[in-house]
């Protein structure tokens, strides 16, 4: 849920610089409203291009009158958006948009949404067609077979899966305190031309690989990293090549780059898009993978995207790096079989993917939260989320 910018500390010995300031400023309320639809006026980007038929999704709009019980009060939509800042909102049923709204100042059908960590599901979807078009071999590939420049580091040994199940072992609980740890030179690298992987690269080992749970922005960069290797392209081409150009997205997405050159894509973090084109990939995933008469990603690997039979990913087991209502699988959050085996691409500052497949509701969540997590927030909207979709079930 980890984005790459956080409110950085002041250093001591004097006025903080544009660099050392610049996250502080596009994350704070209200300005991050503009922020969060503009990120290409912030950043260097590579566009995901899309294909030359765009396919408008249909619309048959229907009343969501309904409430949701939270804090032993009962709540509307209208209260939602306002208790966590929803910028936009976009819910299919049946591949139908049936209620649309952008209460975030900047947003509309046609803006591209900043959406932080949910680029790391959109990671995952790419890796999952690179391993049928065999650019991948296997998920059980180590890391340096694609990435060589790894060797002797603590990811050594690591393979593909670990990274998706983020039980890579590297690294510590991802925190934003102090000014030193390894989350926060990687922010400074990618906002100021530092070197990105050597970062990465420096990460100690902390876990067996395999053993437990830690939320990592690494794993899911390197992930990105070997997608580029074995695949020969740019993450923003092959995006465009094997999944934007074949979902009728309706206006070209874009990723963030580093400042360093070479630029890199932020695979872990840094994918624009518009909700509704977001509601596409939902769709694609609630449909084991086929978008119209193509089959986009492989069925087996949406499902080993709904749940994963590890204890240490288990709802409720995933420790200090994960909320108690959530389990991991594949760079996805999941949500149990309470649930159908409903499960979440999930941003900081409040951007959710949820897709319910046995109810064939798919719910874009775009937000403006005044920090990075907020564990009230995510727990409020999830409630709502599922409230949505029993309904319409």
């Amino acid at each position: 849920m980890t984005s790459t910018t956080e409110h950085p500390v002041r250093p001591a010995d004097g006025p903080a610089s544009w660099w050392e300031r610049q996250s502080d400023l596009v994350m704070r309320r209200p300005i991050n409203e503009f922020t969060f639809t503009h990120m290409n006026w912030l950043m260097p980007t590579e566009p995901v291009r899309r294909g030359p038929d765009p396919r408008p999704l249909p619309v048959e709009h229907l009343p969501l009158n309904l409430s949701y019980r939270f804090d032993d009060r009962d709540h509307s939509l209208a209260d939602l958006h306002r208790r966590t800042h929803t910028t936009a909102f976009v819910v299919l049923h049946r591949g139908a948009i049936v209620h649309e709204s952008y209460p975030g100042a900047f947003a509309g059908p046609r803006v591209r949404m900043q959406l932080f960590s949910l680029s790391k599901s959109i990671t995952s979807i790419l890796l999952g067609i690179a391993l049928a078009e065999g650019a991948v071999g296997s998920v059980k590939d180590l890391v340096t077979d694609y990435r060589p420049d790894f060797l002797g580091t603590a990811y050594e040994g690591t393979t593909l899966a670990d990274l998706l199940d983020m039980s890579s072992g590297v690294g510590d609980l991802e925190t934003w305190d102090g000014t030193d740890s390894f989350i926060r030179r990687f922010e400074r690298a990618v906002l100021s031309g530092g070197d990105v992987a050597g970062i990465i690269r420096s990460a100690p080992r902390t876990a067996g690989i395999g053993e437990r749970f830690n939320y990592s922005t690494f794993d899911a960069q390197v992930l990105g990293w070997v997608l580029e290797a074995a695949t020969g392209q740019t993450l923003a081409a092959y995006a465009s090549d094997r999944l934007w150009s074949r979902i009728g997205a309706e206006r070209n997405a874009y990723y963030g780059l580093s400042r360093s050159q070479p630029r890199t894509a932020i695979g872990a973090g840094a994918f624009n898009a518009t909700a509704r084109d977001l509601a596409r990939v939902g769709l694609m995933m609630a449909r084991d993978g086929v978008c119209g008469d193509q089959q986009i990603v492989p069925g087996d690997w949406v499902r080993r995207s709904r749940g994963a039979d590890v204890p240490h990913l288990a709802v409720g087991a995933l420790g200090p790096s994960g909320y108690d209502h959530y389990g991991y699988a594949n760079q996805w959050w999941t949500l149990g079989e309470s649930c159908f085996h409903a499960f979440t691409g999930l941003g900081v500052h409040g951007q959710y993917l949820f897709v319910d497949p046995a109810a064939d509701v798919v719910i874009v969540k775009c937000s403006a939260w005044p920090t990075e997590d907020d564990p009230a927030r995510d727990r409020e909207t999830i409630t709502a989320l599922r409230r949505i979709a029993d309904h319409l079930a």
